[in-house]
C-alpha cells in the first residue's frame, strides 16, 4: 500500500495515558464487534477474571502482566482488517474535541476588529 491508498488519521498528542486510554477503547470496540472470534474474545475476561482469584505471587506486578498479555494476545488474534478500522475510527479527532491545532505561522492573518 503506498502513502496515497493509506487511511489519513489525525492522532491526538497525549501520551501515555492517551495511549493506555485509546488501547482500552479498542479492546472494548473489539468485544463488541460480531466478526471478532468468541473464544478470542475469552482472553480479556479471562485475563481480568485472573484478579480476582488469589495471587500466585505476591504484590500487583504479575496482575497487570496478565492483563498485558491477554489483551495483547486478544488484539493480535483479532483479524487485522478489523482491528485497523477500529484504530482509524478511535485516532480520528472530532470537531470540539481534541487539542487546538494552530496553523503555521506563515498562514496566520493578523487583523483588527472594527465596531462601525
Amino acid at each position: 500500500m503506498n502513502e496515497s491508498q493509506r487511511p489519513k488519521s489525525i492522532r491526538p498528542q497525549g501520551g501515555v495515558f492517551n495511549d493506555l486510554t485509546q488501547y482500552a477503547k479498542l479492546v472494548l470496540r473489539l468485544m463488541g464487534d460480531r466478526r471478532v472470534n468468541p473464544l478470542v474474545k475469552l482472553l480479556p475476561i479471562g485475563s481480568l477474571a485472573y484478579l480476582l482469584i488469589p495471587d500466585l505471587v505476591l504484590g500487583p506486578v504479575d496482575d497487570a502482566v496478565v492483563v498485558w498479555i491477554g489483551t495483547y494476545l486478544f488484539v493480535e488474534l483479532c483479524p487485522p482488517e478489523v482491528v485497523t478500522e477500529h484504530r482509524v475510527a478511535l485516532n480520528q479527532v472530532s470537531p470540539g474535541e481534541g487539542p487546538a491545532v494552530r496553523p503555521p505561522e506563515d498562514e496566520i492573518i493578523d487583523a483588527e476588529f472594527r465596531d462601525q
